[in-house]
């Protein structure tokens, strides 16, 4: 398989937090106000006041209400943010303790924010974030982050920054209530460390759906007890070669459960009836593929399916959803349900059919890819559109939701051009405008603001071996789907956006988050 080269974020920016002054003292460049908020993604309202700075000091605390489990427990997080850069104890206070100089977080009853809006009001003397739920909250905190100095991402205490916050008030909600990424850990695997990384990545900009491919014909990712062969026989290669690998159900779990505090929901996916040789080399008798199950390092796809007309086949399909199901405390279940030219028409509908009925009877909402609608769907059925309008609108007129995840706008596996190294072209070059200028509303014909859902990012793995590639593929794309996702149309503005998307570079560099600079972002 050909090595492909990895560009190394700048370190070098330590040395730009220290000043000529005494120790501790901020320079006059670290004191001077904020010309605007580096707010990504745009919030729903953004008014900048007058006045003095908060300043984060070694007598700040967090403040919350004990009784929430979940608001105390994005109090610890952002505690552990906080600690590290700054060098400063930040102890958690409980609501009716003084709140001068706290940052202070509380659930109100606020409806109009919904389940995941949120205000912060940042003044001299304290910050406010309050939220009608505690998913709110959490992204009422990454406001808070992206506001505070970049050098509070260090790992490092940095004694010379002015942790200051310009006074602000915020009002913010999403536009969508599915604002995704998805990681292709079949073609190649993703350790539980590297997808833990990626969670953080998607936390930071608000999106809440980690939507993973779990299986592919190159490899079975995760642990079915009742099926030992999906992965003794499955999981041993990837594209390319090598050892491959797979999740056990309690590496699995972790993975659920560090998402689930940072308000990410995993959606797993197994693909099927087509993408099926790796399950299909433990279980050859479900096989109707053009080719006897091997395992196969190549990129090639539709030569594998499972039989759509045998009882064997539903049986292993109700085992792995069942199991996968009990891992999963999220709604959905997704069953891929591309590329497949081997079935009949008849026998893919009969088989999506039989599927959909298996994921409700496990108390989940199925998802698909687009090619799904050529089945007769559920009202609460998701379709996942890629490539063609007619069929994402052939959902709708079931009743079925949809989300846009468009080859040509949304796939981080593409180039930024045709001279960068990673990735592929077959759906287009994505530079970061392309995936940031367009509006899900007005995308597809047939497909209005109605009948979505959201807004997914894929990242397909033939060119991508480990996290740094990842990050490449992904930063700056993913914050500006996350916008797209997440902000009002009326507020979104390319010139804006790429300047406060500017921004957030020494913030990844203090993160050794691997990016493209891309010659469209003044940096």
């Amino acid at each position: 398989m050909r090595r492909f080269a990895i560009l190394v974020p700048c370190i070098g920016l330590f040395a730009a937090c220290r000043t000529t002054g005494p120790a501790g003292a901020p320079s006059r460049a670290q004191l001077r106000p904020t010309v605007f908020p580096g707010v990504v993604p745009e919030p729903v309202s953004i008014t900048l006041a007058s006045g003095d700075a908060f300043v984060l000091t070694d007598s700040t605390s967090i403040v919350v209400d004990p009784g929430n489990a979940e608001v105390l427990r994005t109090a610890q997080l952002l505690a552990s943010l906080l600690r590290p850069s700054t060098g400063f104890a930040v102890p958690i206070s409980s609501i009716g303790t003084s709140v001068r100089g706290a940052i202070v977080l509380r659930l109100s009853t606020d409806t109009a924010l919904g389940p995941e809006g949120y205000r912060l009001a940042v003044w001299r003397d304290s910050v406010r974030v309050t939220a009608n739920a505690p998913a709110g909250l959490f992204h009422g905190v990454q406001t808070l982050r992206q506001l505070l100095p970049p050098q509070i991402e260090s790992h490092m205490a940095l004694s010379a920054v002015a942790w200051r916050v310009s006074p602000v008030t915020i009002m913010d909600r999403p536009r969508y209530s599915w604002r995704g990424a998805m990681l292709d850990v079949a073609r190649h695997f993703f350790t539980v460390r590297e997808v833990k990384q990626y969670v953080d990545l998607l936390a930071l900009y608000k999106m809440n759906v980690l939507h993973l491919h779990l299986a592919d014909d190159q490899g079975w990712r995760i642990e079915i007890k009742s099926r030992p062969k999906l992965t003794a026989a499955g999981s041993v290669t990837q594209v390319g070669g090598g050892p491959g690998g797979y999740y056990t159900q309690d590496e699995y779990a972790e993975i659920v459960r560090y998402a689930q505090e940072r308000y990410v929901t995993i959606v797993p996916e197994i693909d099927m009836p087509g993408h099926t040789n790796a399950a299909l080399i433990g279980y050859p008798e479900i096989s109707c593929s053009v080719r006897p199950p091997a395992p196969y390092t190549g990129t090639e796809v539709g030569f594998s399916t499972f039989c759509a007309n045998k009882e064997e086949t539903y049986a292993l399909v109700d085992d792995v959803v069942r199991e996968i199901a009990a891992l999963t405390p999220g709604r959905y279940f997704h069953m891929g349900g591309d590329e497949n030219p081997i079935l009949s028409k008849e026998d893919y509908a009969r088989f999506v059919e039989r599927t959909q009925d298996i994921v409700a009877r496990h108390g989940k909402q199925m998802v698909g890819w687009e090619e799904i609608a050529r089945a007769r769907l559920r009202p609460t059925t998701i379709a996942q559109a890629w490539a063609t309008d007619s069929v994402a609108a052939a959902a709708v007129q079931y009743g079925a939701k949809v989300i846009l995840s468009p080859a040509k706008r949304t796939y981080l596996d593409m180039k930024y051009n045709q001279t960068t190294e990673l990735g592929l072209t077959w759906a287009a070059v994505i530079e970061v405008r392309d995936a940031y200028d367009w509006d899900p509303a007005t995308y597809m014909k047939g497909v209005t603001e109605s009948n979505i859902v959201g807004v997914e990012a894929p990242i397909w793995s033939e060119t991508v071996r480990n996290i740094t590639a990842v990050q490449y593929l992904a930063m700056p794309r993913l914050p500006a789907l996350a916008e797209v996702a997440w902000a009002p149309q009326s507020a979104r503005n390319w010139d804006a956006f790429s300047r406060r998307l500017a921004t957030h570079a020494p913030r990844w560099n203090f993160l050794g988050v691997n990016y493209y600079r891309s010659p469209q972002i003044p940096w």
